[in-house]
């Protein structure tokens, strides 16, 4: 708002709507809330004055330790199945749902991360430290930039307090924004409780937010289906930018088709199904080359919960077929997506040989989005850094006619396509971890670089040559949870 207040109206449409799916809380006291990051352009966009949230009392807020005028904070329940195992209780064990604000695109969630304890944290201190704060930031702002659905970052608020955390960590809240918190856990609480009457309400309450046009009885069936098409176009579109969530949980996917969770998360360097980053998941559950089949096993879970209201065991066969079309979606989202990363605007027979004959040539070898970009340069007549990128090129050297032979079916304009849709920059692992210790350490400067470059992915910027390359082959980069 322009009037000098630091908020916008909230409202408590969830809590309002699915009684029984939420309680009132409120964040822990903290020493010296400060806003040290704030997302302007979006802060508009929900409404805020930025300059009223610099401000000492909206710092209280974004940290929790005061609701905003007008708000009545909660706690979300749900459970979620975790690295395959079901927990029936999770929940917001260190979070808080602020409440809704009507927006020109529809209502919006504001929710606190690292907040403090909550009847949910499962003996948890409820807390969030800096880094792991700030990469989410980072993370979220880098996927709205590529055009990717995700939950993006308000404000980071440092709370004054250390937490512990392999030692003494700088204290830290996220705001996030978000067009819902409804997870597939969110349906599995109540199933696995048989509150078949919760659940009813939530699923109305997620069609009304989602899928306000799907109406009658097979109302749930279809909210089913909607829900696969849009994790079929999301993970589609993590797996073109090579990115890694890490950590793939029931509790983790939102129906809203919203990347969700920026935990122990990596964009791939070296092209690799087998690529994991995350330093808990050790069997590799959550590899690059795993996700579309963990989406589809969570989308499975999600049909069970939703069964009892769907007909119970006689619509198990409907059900099932639902969550078997996840491949096909996949499929064809993924194959339209790696078509306007090689140009190719037709689909033609064979592009799907195309492009996984580049990919099978370039594991182990090639750099996953450099070779995009280099590929790029190469349809505009120069193969040479793309070759230079293959310790042995023959096999690329073979590829390439075909692929040529393929551009010359389409329309002119081909290296144009490809850089509007392969992006230069990326929050590469190395630079964005020593950003982030810096950070810690009390400079903000080179986060706030970061940010700049990636929030402009397709643009060249002088002096960012760190965040377009690999990190040298060989070094070793593991990601932690850490909040």
């Amino acid at each position: 708002m322009k009037d000098g207040s630091a908020a916008p109206a909230f409202e408590a449409v969830f809590a309002g709507a699915v009684e029984g799916a939420s309680l009132p809380w409120a964040g822990a006291e903290v020493p010296r809330p400060e806003v040290v990051l704030l997302n302007e352009a979006l802060a508009e966009a929900l409404g805020f004055d930025p300059e009223a949230l610099r401000r000492p009392e909206a710092a209280a807020w974004l940290c929790g330790a005061e609701p905003p005028p007008g708000a009545h904070p909660v706690a979300m329940a749900y459970a979620g199945h975790q690295f395959g195992q079901f927990n029936p209780q999770l929940g917001d064990g260190r979070a808080l749902l602020l409440g809704e604000i009507a927006t020109e695109a529809g209502l919006r969630d504001l929710h606190l991360k690292g907040s403090g304890p909550t009847p949910f944290s499962r003996r948890g201190d409820g807390k969030a430290v800096l880094g792991p704060v700030l990469r989410e930031y980072v993370l979220g702002e880098a996927m709205a930039a590529l055009g990717v659905p995700t939950t993006r970052a308000l404000a980071v608020t440092t709370t004054g307090e250390d937490v512990m955390r392999e030692g003494r960590k700088p204290g830290a809240v996220l705001a996030r924004v978000a067009a819902s918190h409804i997870r597939v856990g969110s349906f599995q609480f109540f199933a696995a409780r048989r509150q078949h009457d919760i659940l009813k309400a939530l699923a109305d309450h997620a069609i009304a937010r989602h899928d306000p046009d799907l109406t009658g009885e097979d109302r749930y069936e279809r909210f089913l289906a909607r829900v696969v098409e849009r994790q079929a176009e999301l993970i589609a579109a993590w797996m073109a930018l090579g990115f890694i969530h890490g950590v793939m949980n029931t509790d983790n996917m939102a129906v809203s088709g919203e990347t969700i969770d920026y935990g122990p998360c990596a964009f791939m360097e070296a092209y690799d199904p087998a690529a994991v980053f995350s330093s808990i998941d050790h069997a590799g559950r959550y590899a690059y080359g795993n996700q579309p089949g963990i989406a589809q096993w969570n989308l499975a879970r999600l049909a069970e919960a939703l069964l009892p209201l769907m007909g119970g065991d006689e619509s198990i066969p409907a059900a099932t077929e639902i969550v078997s079309g996840f491949a096909g979606l996949y499929e064809a989202a993924w194959l339209r997506r790696f078509r306007a990363k090689l140009g190719l605007e037709r689909a033609e027979e064979g592009d799907m040989d195309l492009v996984t004959g580049l990919l099978a040539m370039a594991r182990g070898q090639a750099d996953f989005t450099s070779l995009f970009r280099a590929l790029g340069v190469a349809a505009g007549g120069d193969p040479a850094p793309a070759h230079a990128l293959f310790a042995d090129p023959g096999a690329f050297d073979a590829w390439l006619p075909a692929w040529e032979a393929r551009l010359a079916q389409e329309a002119p304009g081909a290296a144009e396509r490809m850089a509007a849709v392969n992006p230069i920059y990326l929050p590469r692992n190395l630079p964005l971890d020593a950003a982030l210790t810096a950070a810690e350490a009390g400079d903000l400067a080179p986060i706030r670089r970061v940010l700049g470059i990636v929030a402009a992915p397709f643009t060249r910027q002088e002096g960012a040559e760190d965040l377009a390359a690999p990190a040298p082959a060989g070094t070793p980069f593991v990601t932690y949870c850490g909040t």
